[in-house]
């Protein structure tokens, strides 16, 4: 694996012989990374449940779910990302450590912390928007198939983010992350998961969204080979931190 120090993908170009701004507080980052893990997990779920509300059709409702995903996803990443790197993801953050992109396993842990209470907060609140509640789901995931779709999905994800920041393009993370995802539930039997967080979140919530404790823990496990297998190839493809472009 590289060990170069890979810049963070909210950090703005610093001009040549300019000082590097300091980087907010950790309490402010870890707050960022809670409030902003919890939205995402709102929007995943509560738009799956208006979906089966709107329609009978399946492929209809995960149209309206990926939808709803790309788009908050994406305004999410750009609402956080000068104030922690928007991660909303322990994979994510995981890799940044392992690769030098953030230095203290402190910070990786008040992250990580930050994201598990975010994604089980976020459930809650999309249960108590549609007046569901908040209950363990009953939606056995885990197959065989499914598990190697989240190896996929993270490798895919965490690849494009090391992609883009080490080829100087990070400031199109968001979007990119977004449009990823939102192919992702279409191309992965599992409809891309991809984030520990956010599969902890689901599990407490009976819904469209919703993902039975029992498969929780294969999911995780599947996510965290893949985000290992996309530092492997980044490593092969970019071994360098590119210099951001103007």
């Amino acid at each position: 694996m590289s060990n170069e120090h890979v810049p963070d993908p909210a950090a703005p170009a610093t001009p040549a012989g300019a000082a590097t701004p300091p980087a907010p507080a950790l309490w402010r980052r870890a707050l960022a990374e809670g409030l902003g893990t919890a939205l995402l997990v709102a929007v995943v779920v509560g738009s799956g449940i208006m979906a089966q509300q709107l329609s009978s059709d399946v492929g209809l409702q995960l149209l309206q779910n990926s939808l709803a995903t790309f788009f908050g996803l994406t305004v999410l990443i750009l609402l956080f990302q000068q104030v922690s790197g928007s991660h909303f993801n322990p994979a994510v953050t995981l890799v940044e450590r392992i690769v030098g992109g953030m230095d203290r396993t402190g910070d990786a842990a008040a992250y990580i912390g930050a994201q598990i209470v975010g994604g089980l907060a976020g459930a809650v609140l999309a249960n108590a928007m549609f007046s569901a509640p908040t209950t363990w789901s009953t939606t056995d995931r885990a197959t065989s198939a499914t598990v190697l779709a989240e190896v996929v999905a993270t490798a895919g994800l965490v690849l494009v983010i090391l992609a883009l920041v080490r080829t100087g393009r990070a400031a199109i993370v968001a979007p990119a992350v977004g449009a990823y995802i939102g192919a992702a539930y279409w191309f992965t039997s599992s409809t891309s998961f991809a984030n520990p967080a956010v599969t902890i979140g689901r599990m407490i919530t009976d819904t469209f969204a919703g993902i039975a404790p029992a498969s929780v823990l294969p999911y995780i496990g599947a996510q965290l080979i893949g985000a290992a297998l996309a530092v492997v190839i980044a490593s092969a493809l970019f071994p360098r931190t590119a210099s951001p472009t103007a």
